[in-house]
């Protein structure tokens, strides 16, 4: 890791990120911040599974996996900064 204290989040590739995660934050804030966006993904998973495949179109499946994948994506760098910080000195 970089001797910065921030780590930009992966989902979005830009030159200048905009979104940063603090590695120096409290374990269970990282914990925390990373389980609410697994839990939005599965929510959203769940009720996507509950409707049948035929009402949705092109757009709104593209919007479900971009959705998700920014979700899934911000919640791994986030569980990634705290392995990292569980790890033996």
């Amino acid at each position: 890791m970089t001797a910065s204290p921030y780590i930009p989040l992966t989902a979005i590739d830009c030159t200048i990120p905009a979104l940063l995660i603090d590695r120096n934050a409290p374990l269970d804030v990282l914990h925390a911040n990373a389980m609410a966006r697994v839990l939005a993904v599965t929510q959203l998973m769940e009720t996507f599974s509950s409707r049948e495949i035929e009402q949705a179109d092109a757009v709104d499946l593209k919007h479900l996996a971009t959705t998700a994948m920014l979700l899934l994506r911000d919640g791994c760098d986030l569980m990634n900064v705290v392995s990292w910080r569980l790890q033996p000195a």
